[in-house]
């Protein structure tokens, strides 16, 4: 009778908890998670420099200086190349910018973005660069071709929203899950170092300086200044006067969904989720809107030539964002009047990204629907001349009868002096990791 009594006191004070009965009790579990990618700024800011060669394992946009092209890698920097033989491209450098997506380049110097900050970089040796300028927290946060970050001002870090899942092995209460912060509440984010581990959790215009962008690009310089279309509904004005020290003027709020920007005759045309945009920057400093066309949700890169705005319109992009309110089609826009835009003619298409023209040559990336070639010379009247299905075409430069493809797989480039053909000149594949 009173063992009976002892053990029912025991368990009553168990379960008041004036008594832990299981305070010692510990057991190791294993189980999947995921972690989120942090870079402090000490960290990012002293990691822009080149590295040993590596192979293509990602593709994003395009850039072409003199002989030299220009690939970024989405997060991760940008590779150079040496394409004065366009048969034989030889890849010299690359240069390591943690969370990079565009890029720019004026005379010697390569801007570029590094999540939060806007970098200036000395490229004149490809293989020693030279960080010489850096504009901190000129973005805010970003949500652009598919990265999505934010700044903690808490832990003074970066966070990438990366989704990666991982195996962890911890020791816990036996009744209990580990005691994490990140447990169930950040189950999309990753953390890594510089290095690519992942962390525990615990004046004048001077054209012939600049570059050619593609036309999904956010970067434009015209008239010694860069204009960076920023996440949200901004363009920021970079002064480039002195192009190692730049400085950011004034921004100019655009609207929602903006996307790429293309200078054309004092004028930038901003391509927008929902309608093309046109700028005069006759006065760089003070840029002012002059005309939009509208048209339903998609996403519209935009390239112009001889007064005529090609705009490719896509129902969705790969994360979601363009919305379905429209046709995959090829816009074609009458300029001549800036103050007025008018759509002259549509054409169908299957699954356009960026484009380009070239004397009435035109090029439009179709995705996993590989590259079209069109003569446009007739906007009214554009016909198809090539289509090259193999490929997964995401934007291009055409430039002296060379025409540069970026495709999910790699660098293409294609001599297009015959009018009629396209003749594929060199790759440069893309590495499976």
């Amino acid at each position: 009778m009173k063992h009976s009594l002892l053990v029912l006191l025991l368990g009553m004070l168990c379960l008041t908890g004036l008594s832990s009965c299981h305070d010692n009790c510990k057991q190791t579990i294993t189980y999947r998670t995921t972690v989120p990618f942090n870079v402090s700024l000490e960290d990012l800011r002293k990691s822009v420099k080149s590295v040993p060669v590596t192979d293509l394992t990602s593709t994003g946009k395009i850039y072409v200086k003199g002989n030299y092209l220009f690939i970024n890698e989405l997060r991760k920097g940008i590779h150079i190349i040496d394409n004065t033989n366009t048969s034989s491209p030889v890849q010299v450098a690359f240069i390591q910018i943690p969370g990079n997506s565009d890029m720019a380049v004026y005379g010697n110097i390569l801007y570029a973005d590094s999540y939060l900050d806007f970098v200036a970089i000395d490229i004149s040796n490809p293989t020693a660069v030279k960080e010489v300028g850096r504009v901190q927290g000129a973005f805010k946060n970003g949500q652009i071709d598919g990265i999505y970050w934010y700044f903690d001002t808490y832990r003074n870090t970066v966070v990438d929203y990366q989704w990666k899942t991982v195996i962890e092995t911890r020791e816990v209460d036996c009744d209990g899950q580990p005691n994490n912060y990140y447990w169930g509440n950040c189950p999309n984010c990753l953390y890594y170092d510089m290095a690519g581990a992942q962390i525990p959790v615990s004046g004048a215009n001077n054209a012939s300086l600049a570059g050619t962008a593609g036309s999904t690009a956010r970067f434009a310089i015209d008239k010694n200044r860069l204009y960076a279309i920023s996440q949200g509904d901004e363009m920021l004005l970079f002064n480039i006067n002195s192009p190692n020290q730049p400085v950011m003027e004034s921004s100019v709020k655009l609207g929602f969904g903006i996307e790429t920007i293309f200078p054309y005759k004092d004028h930038l045309f901003v391509g927008t989720t929902t309608g093309l945009q046109i700028w005069n920057n006759l006065d760089p400093k003070k840029p002012y809107f002059v005309s939009r066309l509208e048209h339903a949700r998609a996403c519209d890169p935009v390239v112009v030539e001889n007064d005529i705005a090609y705009v490719t319109l896509r129902s969705v992009n790969n994360f979601g964002r363009c919305g379905a309110a429209v046709a995959n089609q090829l816009d074609v826009i009458d300029v001549s009047v800036l103050s007025n835009p008018v759509l002259k003619k549509s054409y169908e298409m299957e699954n356009p990204y960026g484009l380009g023209i070239d004397k009435g040559k035109l090029f439009i990336c179709e995705g996993n629907k590989g590259l079209k070639y069109f003569n446009a010379s007739n906007p009214m009247d554009v016909k198809l001349l090539q289509q090259f299905k193999n490929i997964d075409a995401y934007d291009v430069i055409p430039l002296n009868n060379t025409l540069m493809l970026i495709g999910k797989d790699g660098l293409y480039q294609y001599d297009y002096s015959n009018t009629d053909n396209l003749k594929l000149i060199s790759k440069i594949p893309v590495k499976s990791i």
